[in-house]
């Protein structure tokens, strides 16, 4: 098994409820929680990391408030069985990805993101990407490209390639978003530095991430970085 389950070590709660159905009546397949009544509520969508699938982000959704749509998607290729990944790596350097299945996966998450908002009949200003690892760079890739699609991105361990870091620009849409950056210092992955690359990125675009290292953590998601992330998810749609 080529997975790597971001919250083994840190999250008690279970991944996902034995009740919980595989949906596929969106571009990406999904797992859900949300409440009665979706009309103009924040709508959470989470993209996992290489080798895992949309089962090891889920859990954060019991963090999350009770008026949330919470969704979280199966990346669209199959390594093996319960394993998925948004692009194949590019080389043997620096992390990469090909960049046909970068555009490629976008493209659907793009797709899946309008599909949502009309499913749950909320806006595109209530929407955050939330990814981690390989899913935070489709966050990245996703909310820069397209910033009136989105209200925020949170990326938990991954970092801006450099084929998007060439290509977006500075542009009043793009102002309007909200960043959580949450990366820890002893990452083997996918280095601290990367965290530290795109918050660079990202204040030369004017923008305004909020940064947080966590000291000793790996290549993973820590209680205190779910905590952090949660207030922000707050301060966004309070």
């Amino acid at each position: 098994m080529i997975r790597y389950l971001a919250l083994l070590a840190f999250f008690a709660v279970p991944f996902v409820h034995a009740d919980t159905p595989l949906r596929d009546d969106l571009p990406l397949r999904y797992l859900e929680q949300a409440p009665s009544d979706t009309r103009n509520q924040p709508l959470v969508i989470f993209l996992h990391g290489y080798g895992s699938n949309e089962a090891d982000l889920f859990g954060i959704c019991e963090r999350l408030p009770a008026t949330d749509t919470c969704l979280s998607a199966r990346a669209p290729q199959t390594l093996e069985e319960g394993s998925y990944q948004w692009f194949q790596r590019k080389g043997h350097g620096p992390y990469d990805g090909v960049t046909e299945e970068l555009a490629s996966s976008a493209r659907l998450i793009g797709q899946f993101v309008r599909a949502a908002v009309a499913k749950y009949h909320t806006q595109p200003d209530k929407v955050v990407l939330v990814g981690f690892s390989q899913g935070a760079v489709m966050a990245y890739e996703v909310g820069l490209r397209h910033p009136q699609s989105v209200r925020g991105i949170a990326a938990l361990s991954g970092k801006i390639l450099p084929v998007l870091a060439s290509e977006v620009k500075d542009n009043p849409t793009l102002q309007r978003l909200g960043i959580f950056i949450g990366h820890g210092t002893d990452d083997q992955r996918l280095p601290f530095s990367d965290g530290e690359d795109a918050s660079e990125l990202l204040q030369a675009l004017s923008l305004k991430p909020q940064f947080h290292a966590y000291p000793g953590l790996g290549h993973s998601i820590s209680v205190a970085e779910i905590d952090e992330l949660n207030h922000w998810l707050q301060g966004l749609n309070p």
